[in-house]
């Protein structure tokens, strides 16, 4: 067998391991649990073979050169969100290509961005990802089109591109169903002023899940104000300071929580004794390290991320297409975290 007809099945072969072990090794994959003796049979079975992947060989062969791109709208610098980045890479990184990310900002232009794609494309990447910071609507830059292309957190404002999203709504609903379940009957939202999908999304659910539960979702008290640790605390003190106030609240996301922790506060109610606390988001920073925990939504970035670099890397390699027209997102799950900010109502 010549050297150059040797493949990755052939040193999975010699060394006794799967070729998906082969190839986390021999591309360093960050996450994957392979021992140090089975790294080392890997990597003396490939040498011994002559095996080591020929990056310029393969890009002549295939017309590809292994590079994908992520343009950032502001991700990159934001803690939660940024687990976008380490799903892509690793999954990238699984499959033998490796990613090179453009942050912009979001309140960027649209010649900007479009000048951002073209950095990507005169680095000859073979796809792009387009991330933004939270779940909205975006104009997309026109020449994005010029290779498969993925959106991530984000939809197209007009036209078809695949696209990957949280389940803002499935999420809402298991925030609200965990307060009900602990026998809250009175239950307040503070919600987000911004109109972005998540804000309308998360009220309609919120409502929706009273309703079905027999109560009157429509007269549930709601307050709005900026999705931040102040506006928190400033809805916070106005839902709790009605002749019924709730005894659990929802909160829009997890900086309006910990906002609401200080309202609680000032007004000497016990969390979770006398009022219990469910956020959006799972920004560990704030979640885990409130006292006590808070129970929150996860936001699926680090699946978001992988999943669409797993589905692009298939659009490049031929094994699927990426719908031109009539695609709808793909919505991923957003999971309960428990923690310690929620019990049975005191009365």
């Amino acid at each position: 067998m010549s050297n150059r007809n040797i493949g990755i099945k052939d040193v999975a072969v010699a060394a006794g391991v799967s070729a998906t072990t082969v190839s986390h090794v021999l591309n360093e994959v960050s996450y994957a649990r392979v021992s140090q003796e089975t790294r080392n049979k890997v990597r003396s079975a490939a040498e011994q073979l002559g095996y080591g992947p020929n990056r310029l060989a393969q890009a002549l062969r295939t017309q590809r050169t292994g590079m994908l791109g992520l343009l950032s709208e502001d991700i990159a610098t934001t803690p939660h969100a940024g687990r976008i980045i380490l799903g892509a890479d690793e999954a990238a990184r699984a499959r033998g290509y490796n990613l090179m990310v453009i942050n912009t900002s979001g309140s960027a232009s649209l010649e900007s961005r479009q000048a951002d794609v073209g950095a990507l494309l005169e680095r000859r990447v073979d796809g792009i990802l387009y991330a933004t910071m939270y779940h909205r609507s975006v104009e997309l830059p026109p020449n994005l089109g010029s290779v498969p292309s993925i959106l991530v957190d984000s939809v197209a404002a007009d036209g078809d591109i695949v696209a990957v999203i949280p389940d803002e709504a499935g999420g809402a609903r298991v925030a609200v169903q965990a307060l009900l379940e602990a026998g809250h009957t009175r239950i307040g939202f503070i919600n987000n002023t911004t109109d972005v999908p998540s804000t309308r999304q998360r009220l309609q659910a919120f409502r929706a899940t009273l309703t079905e539960a027999g109560f009157d979702g429509d007269a549930a008290p709601v307050e709005s104000a900026a999705s931040d640790a102040q506006g928190g605390y400033e809805a916070a003190l106005r839902i709790l300071a009605g002749e019924e106030p709730p005894t659990g609240l929802f909160c829009y996301n997890d900086r309006m929580a910990m906002g609401a922790y200080r309202a609680a506060a000032e007004l000497r109610l016990s969390i979770p004794a006398d009022l219990s606390v469910v956020g959006f988001d799972d920004q560990e920073l704030i979640a885990a390290n409130l006292h006590p925990g808070l129970t929150t939504v996860a936001l699926p970035h680090y699946a978001m991320g992988a999943w669409a670099t797993e589905h692009l890397i298939d659009a490049i390699e031929g094994k699927s297409n990426l719908p031109v027209t009539g695609s709808q997102p793909t919505v991923l799950g957003c999971p309960l975290i428990r923690r310690a900010s929620i019990a049975a109502p005191r009365h």
